[in-house]
């Protein structure tokens, strides 16, 4: 751990600790985000997470669906799958690390439209044809959910965990050294950046 207190030095050292500091921040956020992959590894990621993902909640909602009106199952299966895929996509998908509330409320975004695009589908299916079994059911799902993760896969590439994070971003996220002026020792406390 580092202390917060510089130790007295000549004058020029404060530069030369601040560089060294800098240097220190920059390996920390290569260990913590090693850098976001390509279009095509991150829509590759995004199909084996989100669709792995997708699969168990198509099974959780169908199991869901038999308990109570297919809806509400429909619903608390996107909330939860959100939250877990939303953190799995940060993580590998689109390597910018922890998501955050704000990733979180804007992913839940893009899966309501997704939530909406599944259950009209689902609905339209059982206007069509009232006796549709499981099977279908699943069919219809499963394909309208393809379709409306293409359009995620869009958003939080583009808009959600685009990879513009600069140093005062990761700066800003780590404490702050503490610095000398003269016979003076000042704190500097970190102000998260949103």
């Amino acid at each position: 751990m580092k202390s917060l207190v510089l130790p007295k030095a000549m004058p020029g050292a404060a530069d030369e600790a601040l560089g060294a500091e800098r240097t220190d921040v920059d390996a920390a956020a290569a260990r913590q985000s090693p850098g976001a992959p390509g279009p095509l590894g991150s829509f590759a990621r995004f199909v084996l997470f989100g669709g792995g993902v997708g699969v168990a909640s198509s099974t959780a909602v169908a199991g869901l669906g038999g308990v109570m009106p297919w809806a509400v199952a429909n619903a608390l299966i996107t909330v939860a799958s959100t939250l877990l895929s939303t953190e799995l996509h940060a993580r590998f998908t689109f390597g910018a690390g922890h998501a955050g509330w704000r990733q979180h409320w804007q992913s839940a975004g893009s899966a309501t439209a997704a939530y909406v695009v599944t259950s009209i589908a689902v609905l339209v299916l059982h206007l069509v044809q009232p006796s549709a079994g499981v099977l279908y059911e699943q069919v219809v799902y499963l394909s309208a959910a393809g379709l409306a993760g293409i359009g995620r896969f869009l958003v939080l590439r583009v808009f959600v965990f685009a990879s513009g994070r600069t140093r005062t971003t990761v700066r800003a996220m780590n404490p702050a050294p503490a610095r000398e002026t003269g016979a003076k020792v000042s704190l500097l406390f970190p102000v998260p950046a949103l």
